[in-house]
This record gives structure tokens, C-alpha cells and sequence, in this order.
């Protein structure tokens, strides 16, 4: 049986504990705690999609705050917010081209979907994670063109 990516970051969690891999932990332990919270903010499990949600957010919330400590002239924390970054990339499926988008995008409006908020609200749950939205907005933008 496949285990779910919830349980495969718990398991990651152990053994970074066991090899001593601060960075590695403390992006874990942080993580399965917000899972924790999402889950009580839903009142029920979060399946593997819930999970990729918020594994999703805290890539941007890290590359967010790198980008700030860039500009702060603080290169030392900008690199550690991209180490904890690629460790929860690791944990998100590939990320998608632009022309893997506009592929779905056409999908999509060949299914029917004929103005940007139709065919946003499918194409999100889809890429969440994988690719940037307001670059999907554009690429949507430009096909409906």
C-alpha cells in the first residue's frame, strides 16, 4: 500500500532526527505542525492534495521572506530560507512548463470553459504548487485572446 505524503514526512522527520539534520528537522517538524493546524482548521484529515496546499504555501512564505532578506542585504538568511525551500520542494511533484499550461489551459477551454474565471478555477487545483498563478492568469489570458 502506498503511504500518504503525510506519513512519508513523518518518516523523513524521524530520520532527519536520527543523522542530526537541523535544517532538515526543523522544516519538517514545522510543517507537520501546520498540517496539524489546517487539519483542526478543517476539522477533518487533509488527504495528499490538502497536504501539497500547504506544502505549497510555505515554499512561497520562504521564498517570500528570501526575497525580502535579499534586499535587506542579508544574503545569510536569504540562503537558509532557500535551504528549507528546496527541502520542501522535494515533497512537491515536478514543477510544470509553460507549455504544459498552456496545453491544460486549451484542455480546458475545449471542455467548455469560455471566460478567465471558469477556466482559473479549474486549472488552479490542478497546478497548485507547480507553477506560479499569476503566470497561469497570463498564459490564460492569452489563449482566450
Amino acid at each position: 500500500m502506498k503511504s500518504s505524503l503525510k506519513d512519508t514526512l513523518r518518516t523523513d522527520l524521524n530520520e532527519s532526527r536520527r543523522a542530526r539534520d537541523r535544517v532538515r528537522t526543523l522544516v519538517l517538524s514545522t510543517t507537520l505542525a501546520e498540517l496539524r493546524n489546517r487539519e483542526i482548521e478543517t476539522g477533518q484529515p487533509l488527504d495528499d492534495d490538502g497536504v501539497r496546499s500547504v506544502l505549497a504555501r510555505a515554499i512561497k512564505q520562504r521564498q517570500d521572506a528570501a526575497a525580502q532578506m535579499t534586499r535587506g542585504g542579508r544574503t545569510d538568511l536569504a540562503d537558509r530560507e532557500k535551504e528549507q525551500e528546496e527541502v520542501l520542494r522535494s515533497y512537491m511533484p515536478p514543477d510544470l512548463s509553460e507549455d504544459d499550461v498552456r496545453a491544460l489551459v486549451r484542455e480546458i477551454v475545449a471542455d467548455g470553459a469560455g471566460h478567465i474565471g471558469g477556466v482559473m478555477s479549474v486549472l488552479m487545483p490542478r497546478i497548485r504548487g507547480r507553477f506560479d498563478g499569476k503566470r497561469a492568469s497570463a498564459i490564460v489570458r492569452e489563449v482566450l485572446a
